[in-house]
């Protein structure tokens, strides 16, 4: 027996559709999917991290707090996003761009080290191709997920209020 939702059901609340832009219910992990988006937005802006994270303006966070968004949940930094094609990432090109981009900045991170001043990051001579490689990922993620790729970086706060949706 097939048993369907009454129109007037009371369980049909008016949640939002969209989370900036992007469905909430378009990817099975979208929460994981905003942290790794906004880390990589950070990763991506030089003129954001010699605005926001040099003068250390707060709700920005550093650099640590990009890579811990990107690779807290996911364990990006022990595997390959490929193992997240369909959850977090909706294609095999998504996943490529982002392992790129992670194994760059972490790179970076651990010759520098984890407690180092953003100026650090920013005067390490790989710091340029970690940077275009964020880029790239954030670019494919932001326009397949029909948001402007080169709006600013939201606020950490934005993200915790909107990850908190639903």
């Amino acid at each position: 027996m097939t048993v369907q939702g009454s129109e007037k059901s009371s369980r049909r609340g008016r949640r939002s559709t969209t989370m900036d832009g992007m469905p909430l219910n378009d990817m099975p992990w979208w929460r994981w999917r905003a942290n790794v988006r906004s880390a990589l937005h950070m990763l991506a802006d030089p003129v954001f991290q010699r605005e926001c994270w040099l003068p250390a303006l707060e709700g920005y966070g550093d650099v640590t707090d990009a890579v811990y968004r990107l690779v807290e949940d996911t364990w990006l930094d022990n595997w390959s996003a490929e193992k997240y094609v369909g959850t977090i990432f909706r294609d095999q090109t998504e996943a490529a761009l982002v392992d790129a981009a992670v194994l760059r900045v972490l790179r970076i991170m651990h010759q520098v080290g984890a407690d180092a001043p953003v100026s650090a990051y920013l005067e390490h001579e790989a710091w340029p191709e970690a940077v275009r490689a964020s880029r790239e990922a954030h670019v494919r993620l932001a326009v397949n997920d029909g948001d402007d790729p080169d709006a600013a970086p939201r606020s950490l706060e934005v993200l915790a209020i909107v990850t908190r949706v639903v």
